[in-house]
């Protein structure tokens, strides 16, 4: 199982079908993509959809691009973009990286021996595969210091080929709310924590497609990555 992801990398591209379902009390929201990703590099391009609307989305050389709806445009320009790598720093991987297929394909290199179950068989877009369910360690993830927050294991379903490549991947993350981020339950006049579930489904087919993942072109992005930093010192 540890070997999944060495095995599918190998194959250094792939197409991927990508859905985030993503749900707070009162509120959920689904985004759906394709696209392609490098698997080696971690440079993917993207379409996703969400609420209806159509963003772009690139990820090259850690950083990521995101092409807004009109009438969303920061600065006046068709792009945004957010350096993942400052951002990982300051507050780890969250459930903004579920919409990166490479860092979430890597999860899979955390997992352990503990709780290996095997489901059963199912076919993937005519492939044969067998379905696992996993734990990750979260102290093994690049945000294992978040373990107060999303807990020691992270469960994980993945479906995996003859050759031992990944063909399906579901990551199940239930993020605990920040200090003094509380709501007030309808039947309990106590607060208690809030909670963010977010269901990511990756589908990876035709390997060895072509990825073309470039950056846009400077005059056309809007740096939102201080604004990202400043809004997480805020929310943690």
């Amino acid at each position: 199982m540890r070997s999944a992801y060495d095995r599918t990398a190998e194959e250094d591209t792939s197409k991927v079908r990508l859905r985030v379902q993503t749900s707070a009390p009162g509120a959920s929201e689904t985004a759906d993509g394709q696209g392609a990703v490098d698997l080696d590099a971690g440079d993917s391009v993207m379409a996703l959809t969400v609420q209806g609307q159509r963003i772009e989305q690139r990820v090259v050389d850690q950083v990521l691009y995101q092409k807004m709806p009109q009438g969303q445009a920061q600065g006046g320009k068709p792009w945004i973009k957010i350096d993942l790598g400052k951002v990982a720093v300051q507050q780890g991987a969250d459930e903004r990286s579920m919409s990166d297929p490479a860092q979430s394909a890597a999860y899979a290199k955390a997992i352990t021996d503990k709780d290996v179950t095997k489901k059963g068989t199912a076919t993937i877009d005519g492939v044969e595969t067998t379905h696992y369910r996993v734990s990750v360690d979260v102290a093994e993830l690049p945000d294992g210091d978040r373990r107060q927050q999303v807990g020691p294991t992270l469960p994980m379903g993945v479906w995996l080929d003859e050759e031992g490549r990944m063909r399906r991947q579901q990551i199940d993350l239930t993020l605990k709310s920040a200090p003094g981020s509380m709501e007030r339950s309808s039947t309990d006049a106590s607060p208690s924590p809030q909670r963010l579930r977010v269901r990511t489904v990756t589908d990876f087919t035709d390997f060895g497609t072509e990825v073309e993942a470039d950056a846009p072109p400077a005059g056309q992005v809007t740096d939102m990555t201080g604004k990202t930093l400043e809004q997480g010192k805020k929310q943690g």
